[in-house]
């Protein structure tokens, strides 16, 4: 069933007027959300509260890991990146998305920040094989080529997911490859007007996106993905609707 973007972007139009009045605020608590559901998808512990600490107080939580520190924080950097590209209106290309992966692995792993895997990786409970090394850079390439001719398309959420899914796909990282993902899904969406959209990392909604990356990737069924994707944008709009102080149906 194809997904209705129509309502995504009524929901965009209702969007814009209450951003006049209190965008600022709003969005920094759901930054930092997405921080936190991101990096929770990926296995980290902080909470959403500690998330918040450090990367607004830079306060050390006890009993978590350096590294678990610099996620949340690297996290923050990247959004901010991805926000001054948008408005800036620069181009979706390589060299920001290895920028981007470069924040997110920064003081984690220096030696592979921004640069692609150069070592076949499996991915631990998946049926799909990344490629070989090798092939790597010209996928890479082609990605881009693929973006090119389907910006101007393509339904923006439907543009993001599919950058999103061709990218993971790809794997093109040692690490960082699905915080890199929904960042340049997210980069697409704000570019075009839309609010960052938070996938959420509790077992039952990780369990669900891992499912619908597997069908794209093993069945080349690429729906489920892209409908859990519009959904996500949905209800994260409607909760900011909501939180604005405007959540009449």
């Amino acid at each position: 069933m194809k997904t209705n973007y129509k309502i995504l972007d009524e929901l965009k139009e209702k969007l814009n007027h209450l951003r006049q009045n209190n965008g600022e605020k709003v969005a920094k608590a759901f930054e930092i959300e997405y921080t936190y559901e991101s990096n929770k998808i990926e296995g980290n512990t902080l909470t959403l509260q500690e998330t918040a600490l450090v990367i607004e107080k830079g306060l050390t939580i006890g009993g978590k890991s350096l590294n678990e520190h610099l996620e949340a924080v690297n996290h923050s950097h990247a959004i901010d990146f991805i926000k001054e590209i948008a408005q800036n209106i620069e181009p979706i290309n390589e060299r920001n998305l290895l920028q981007i992966h470069s924040l997110i692995l920064q003081g984690i792993d220096n030696a592979n920040a921004g640069k692609y895997r150069n070592v076949q990786v499996l991915i631990s409970g998946a049926k799909h094989v990344p490629p070989q090394p090798f092939l790597v850079a010209k996928q890479m390439e082609d990605l881009f080529i693929w973006y090119n001719e389907n910006k101007d398309h393509l339904h923006p959420v439907e543009l993001s997911a599919e950058m999103h899914e061709r990218l993971v796909t790809i794997h093109p990282f040692i690490d960082g490859n699905g915080r890199t993902s929904r960042l340049l899904m997210n980069l697409i969406l704000i570019q075009n007007g839309f609010p960052i959209a938070i996938l959420k990392g509790d077992a039952e909604n990780r369990l669900k996106y891992y499912n619908a990356l597997e069908t794209a990737q093993t069945e080349n069924d690429k729906q489920p993905f892209l409908d859990l994707i519009a959904e996500n944008v949905r209800e994260t709009m409607e909760r900011i609707i909501k939180v604005s102080g405007n959540g009449e149906k």
